[in-house]
C-alpha cells in the first residue's frame, strides 16, 4: 500500500514534458469538491512524441498494472504499446494513475484541452479539464461513484457560474 501523492504523479508527468489534461476526482478537487479521491486520471495527447515522453514518465514513476484483487503486475511499455491502449489502470510509487484516451462523453485530449484551465500545484503547471467537462464525463460514464459525485459537482458549477456573473 502506497500513500497517495497526486501532485507527485503530476510533477513526474511535467518533468518529462507529457501533454495531458487532468480529469476525474482529482480535477474536481481542484474546483473545490470535498469528495476524496485516491487516484489521478489523465487524458494524454496521442501523438507519438508525447507517448515517448509518457513512457519515460511511467518508468520514472515505477508504474505497474493494477488489477482488482491481485498484486500489481510488471508493465513493459514504449510509445508504440501505449499508442495501442485505450485505458491503462496503473499503480505507481505515489499511488494510482489511470490513463484514458477517450473518457466517456468526450472526444479525448483535443476536446478537453479547449476548455481546460492551467493551475499551479506545488510549483507545477497542471492542465485541468473544465468543471463542465468533468461533469459531462461523469454523466456519460454512469458509474455509481460518478452518479454520487454529480450533485456536488453541479452545485460547484452553479456557484462558479454565479460568481462569473457577479464580476
Amino acid at each position: 500500500m502506497v500513500d497517495f501523492d497526486g501532485p507527485a504523479i503530476l510533477a513526474a508527468l511535467d518533468r518529462h514534458g507529457v501533454e495531458y489534461v487532468l480529469i476525474g476526482g482529482f480535477a474536481a478537487a481542484a474546483y473545490g469538491s470535498p469528495l476524496l479521491t485516491t487516484d489521478v486520471d489523465v487524458v494524454p495527447a496521442t501523438d507519438r512524441d508525447n507517448y515517448v515522453r509518457l513512457s519515460a514518465a511511467l518508468a520514472d514513476l515505477d508504474a505497474r498494472v493494477r488489477a482488482d484483487g491481485a498484486e500489481p503486475l510488471p508493465f513493459r511499455h514504449d510509445a508504440d504499446s501505449l499508442a495501442g491502449m485505450a485505458v491503462c489502470n496503473l499503480t505507481t510509487r505515489f499511488g494510482d494513475l489511470d490513463i484514458t484516451v477517450n473518457p466517456a462523453g468526450t472526444g479525448g485530449y483535443a476536446d478537453l484541452r479547449r476548455e481546460a484551465i492551467d493551475i499551479e500545484l506545488r510549483g507545477v503547471r497542471v492542465p485541468i479539464a473544465s468543471l463542465a467537462d468533468v461533469i459531462r464525463s461523469k454523466e456519460a460514464a454512469g458509474r455509481d461513484k460518478d452518479r454520487r459525485a454529480l450533485p456536488v459537482l453541479r452545485e460547484l458549477l452553479a456557484r462558479q457560474l454565479r460568481e462569473r456573473r457577479q464580476r
